[in-house]
């Protein structure tokens, strides 16, 4: 899903049903619609989070908003994968001041 939110274009990424890394990346790569490229890798999407080259078109200029949904249960699945991503959100986020990933607290519906 993605809107406009307060200038910034907005991309919600759903973890709902995540379990493993490959399907984090997967859905990551869906959200973004990043290149083909992209090499589903915890590099590759820290370059990716932060290259506004491959985000999607509208945000280039605006600012990009993600908000990370349903990601509760693949944190607790898979908990040192997960604090590898949030330290890949966190990175991007501070190298690209137009970034900003955001955790949803609520349900994913």
């Amino acid at each position: 899903m993605t809107e406009d939110l307060g200038g910034r274009y907005l991309v919600t990424l759903d973890l709902d049903g995540v379990t493993d890394k490959a399907a984090l990346m997967d859905r990551v790569s869906r959200a973004l619609s990043l290149p083909d490229w992209f090499g589903r890798n915890w590099d590759a999407l820290a370059d990716s989070l932060a290259d506004r080259t491959v985000w999607p078109e509208e945000s280039a200029a605006r600012g990009l908003l993600i908000v990370v949904r349903g990601w509760r249960p693949y944190a607790e699945t898979d908990p040192d994968a997960w604090r590898t991503a949030l330290d890949v959100f966190a990175e991007a986020a501070d190298r690209t001041p137009a970034l900003t990933v955001v955790l949803a607290l609520g349900g994913s519906s």
